[in-house]
């Protein structure tokens, strides 16, 4: 299995082109990985393609990746497919992928894995935010791994500004801190700054509400 540190140095979110081209040099001079590892590669590929909106190549990518019976990379290719349907507008189509993935990465015991695919069957179901977040929080905190605490960022940055949107701002901003918490602890310089600004929105919202 792929250290996620090794994805971390590749990605950029910022920089999704980028993002392409240094995993395409990864798999021509990079390693060396297995098969496996480097089908889990081809399947960050097709991310990084998909998040470009050529939909398509990711999709055709993915349907080239041999799974090597491994779950990880079996929970890999069901995630991007379901990412590219959600991105492409088709969330309902994409959930059941994204359930899929969390059964076989908990099978495989991948915390990560499970985390991400229930944070996207979480984003990918509105109704059912809730109850999807609480799962992947649950498996976050219990985790000693600070690259997978770092999760708790993004979960509860999500249900922070779902709650927001619904116009529910005092969960909103216990989400938000609780966000802003965790970058305190495990978070990047940027997903630092990020939570605070979300703060100061949040916490600016209300202000006005009540006038």
């Amino acid at each position: 299995m792929l250290r996620q540190e090794i994805l971390d140095e590749l990605w950029n979110a910022d920089d999704m082109a980028g993002t392409e081209a240094r995993i395409r040099v990864e798999l021509e001079q990079g390693g060396p990985y297995d098969e496996a590892e480097r089908a889990e590669l081809k399947t960050q590929l097709a991310r990084a393609i998909g998040a470009q909106e050529r939909y398509d190549d990711a999709a055709e990518l993915l349907i080239e990746v041999e799974s090597e019976d491994a779950p990880v990379v079996i929970t890999r290719i069901l995630l991007e497919s379901g990412r590219i349907l959600h991105s492409a507008g088709k969330p309902t189509d994409a959930a059941p992928l994204f359930l899929r993935a969390a059964e076989i990465a908990d099978e495989a015991k991948s915390p990560f894995l499970r985390i991400d695919a229930l944070h996207m069957l979480a984003m990918s179901t509105p109704s059912n935010i809730e109850h999807w977040t609480a799962q992947a929080v649950d498996i976050a905190e219990s985790s000693d791994d600070p690259r997978t605490q770092r999760w708790l960022i993004a979960l509860h940055n999500d249900l922070g500004w779902h709650y927001f949107d619904g116009g529910e701002f005092d969960q909103a901003l216990a989400e938000l801190t609780e966000a802003a918490r965790w970058a305190d602890l495990v978070g990047t310089d940027q997903e630092k700054q990020l939570t605070q600004e979300a703060l100061a929105e949040c916490t600016a919202a209300m202000d006005s509400d009540e006038l």
